[in-house]
Formats: structure tokens, C-alpha cells, sequence
């Protein structure tokens, strides 16, 4: 939805009446994941996609439908071989898509949360006799739902359930006796990566994490390497001590902290900030001499060893890499492993 706001704004601003088409469910191979979405103006305009272009017309086809009745339609769509050129999806998979008018303040109170780097989830009933019914859950902000079911309560905890674990889900849910077939779409706050040690693979994995969408901090109180020469490409560089910085940046479940520089003297104060918070990752560069002595001054500080787990040591996947683009590039993909909810500790 981050990357549709533009074009839906545009949209709304002509007055047309918008369809929001969702991936609700995926079997076997499919190009785009489960989430994935695309919208439909009444004048006919396209953006985003919820197959790479395999059935993005018949979805099209169905949003104008749904636009001229105001009811919301669950569609299947997948391909045989006999049929593989046919609409459907030529790479043998199977989705469901559903497809919704772009209900006003559903849509304001997303937009708001996104643009506010605020997380958000919906639960929506997506098939039966209450299909189309929904809650929001976002806990930043108290969400209006108007004129709803006290069922909300059930659908509303699927949505924290799904925010907390930051990824969507096909459930089934009970709710008015029987169990109901729901969606669970989640909008997560723009993915942090804070960099602590401007050392010379910190700047490849800035750039790296720029590509990927991440919104990138640098942080060192040594200003001859934090300097904006070497880190133009940062979102933004701090050279307050760390724990100071991270304070200021304030971290989160998007928040993704590792640490380049194995001093002691930078890495101790960013694990003080870094480990009672709930942000995704943390990651360290450094020995098993350094991390032990890391360790040791941790627990000397009054951490756990269950926290002192937390941190990712060695750090990155290991890809027998040794330049520093390499080593930017196995962080990152531990990074993405484990956004993704996969956590790939050797």
C-alpha cells in the first residue's frame, strides 16, 4: 500500500471510486506473496500487482464490477497445463484474490499510520454470509470503526496477533457461533537499519539497505569516518555516542541494529539501548574473543543470558565472503531472513 498512496491520491483527488484487489491466499508457486495488491479507478486506471501480469486484466475486469455493485468478491485464479497461456498463472500456481471498494476510512486511517511510520493490521472476512466485515487494530492510535459488530473484538486480536508477528495470515476465526474464513493484511512502519561504526562495509550495506527500502541511519562519534563524504547516501548520520543516538532514533519491531565497529567502547552503550528494546535484529561484528569479552562485560551489567542471545554473533550469513561488499551483503541477507521469519542462527 506504501507504494500506492501516490496514485490513489491522485484518484481520489479526481473523484473516482477506487477497488483495492488483495492476495489473500497463495498455493504452490505464485510471482507475488500473499498481501500483495494492486488498485482500480472507475476511469479505468492500473497500479500495483497481485500476479506480475499473469491475471492483472481479469482482476481489472472483476474491480469494475465490484465498483458498480459496492460488494466485495473473493475470485480464484490458477492454470492447468492444458491451459497455461490461458488467464491464470503460467507458472503453475494457485491464488485468491480478494477484491474490495477502497472503503474511505479504512483507507485514511491506513494512510495515516503509514505515512506516520506507524504499524497496522485489518482482519476482513472474506468469505461466507458476513464477508466484507472487518476491524482494525494499530496501537499507536485509537482506530474510529464506526457502526460494528462487538465481533470486532475477535477480528480486532487475529490483526495484533498478525501485527506483532509481522506477517499476514489466512485464518479461520470464530465468530457468530461458526468459524469464519478471515484475512489478516499487515502495514508495517518502514524497516530501520542502524549502522553503529562508520567503517568502511558499513558503507556498501547503506547503500544495499537503501535499495531495499530500509531508511538508514549511521552512527559514530568519530566524526573522520561519520562524515557526510563517506555517507551522502545515509538517510541520516548522528555522531552522539551510541546509546545516545539509538535513543534519539528511538528503535522498534522494524528496527534492525548492527554493529561494525567490535569496540567495546562503541558496542557496549548501543547493546545497553539495543537489547531491552524490541527492535527485529542485532547483529555483531567481531571474534569469538570479541564477542566473549562483549559478553562477559554484558553480564557484568546485569543482562541474561537469554538477552545476551539476542545478539547475532557471527554476524551475517555466512557466504565465505571477504570483501567489504561481500560482508555488507551476507548482513543484509541475515537482515532479510529474518524480517521475513526465518532466523537462520548456524
Amino acid at each position: 500500500m506504501r507504494d500506492l498512496l501516490t496514485i490513489i491520491e491522485e484518484w481520489r483527488q479526481k473523484g473516482d471510486r477506487i477497488a483495492l484487489a488483495t492476495v489473500v491466499k497463495v498455493w504452490g508457486s505464485a510471482p507475488r506473496p500473499l498481501g500483495a495488491q494492486m488498485v482500480v479507478s472507475s476511469r479505468g486506471g492500473i497500479a500495483g500487482s497481485v500476479s506480475g501480469g499473469c491475471v492483472e486484466g481479469a482482476v481489472f475486469e472483476e474491480a469494475q464490477g465490484v465498483l458498480e455493485t459496492g460488494q466485495p468478491k473473493l475470485v480464484s485464479f490458477g492454470v492447468s497445463q492444458d491451459t497455461a497461456w490461458s488467464v491464470g498463472l503460467a507458472c503453475g500456481g494457485t491464488i485468491d484474490v480478494w477484491i474490495e471498494p477502497l472503503e474511505e476510512s479504512f483507507y485514511k486511517t491506513i494512510r495515516d499510520c503509514i505515512l506516520a511510520d506507524q504499524g497496522i493490521a485489518r482482519s476482513t472476512v472474506v468469505d461466507g454470509d458476513i464477508a466484507g466485515r472487518w476491524s482494525l487494530f494499530a496501537p499507536s492510535r485509537p482506530v474510529d470503526k464506526g457502526d460494528r459488530p462487538a465481533d470486532d473484538a475477535v477480528l480486532a486480536s487475529s490483526a495484533e496477533e498478525a501485527l506483532i508477528k509481522q506477517r499476514p495470515a489466512r485464518l479461520s476465526v470464530p465468530l457468530n457461533g461458526q468459524s469464519q474464513d478471515v484475512f489478516v493484511e499487515v502495514y508495517l512502519p518502514r524497516r530501520k537499519l542502524i549502522v553503529v561504526g562508520a567503517v568502511h562495509a558499513a558503507i556498501p550495506l547503506v547503500r544495499f539497505a537503501k535499495e531495499l527500502g530500509f531508511r538508514t541511519y549511521v552512527v559514530d562519534p568519530r566524526t573522520v569516518f561519520a562524515s557526510p563524504e563517506r555517507f551522502s547516501h545515509a538517510d541520516e548520520v548522528l555522531t552522539d555516542w551510541p546509546d545516545e543516538s539509538l535513543e534519539k532514533i528511538g528503535l522498534q519491531e522494524s528496527s534492525y541494529v548492527v554493529l561494525l565497529s567490535h569496540d567495546l567502547k562503541l558496542d557496549i552503550p548501543a547493546l545497553k539501548v539495543a537489547l531491552p528494546s524490541s527492535a527485529r535484529y542485532i547483529g555483531a561484528l567481531g571474534s569469538k574473543k570479541t564477542h566473549a569479552r562483549r559478553c562477559e562485560k554484558l553480564r557484568e551489567d546485569g543482562f541474561s543470558e537469554n538477552e545476551i542471545a539476542g545478539v547475532h554473533n557471527p554476524v551475517g550469513l555466512n557466504l565465505g565472503g571477504r570483501k567489504a561488499e561481500e560482508m555488507a551483503l551476507s548482513i543484509l541477507a541475515e537482515i532479510v531472513a529474518v524480517s521475513h521469519g526465518r532466523d537462520l542462527r548456524r
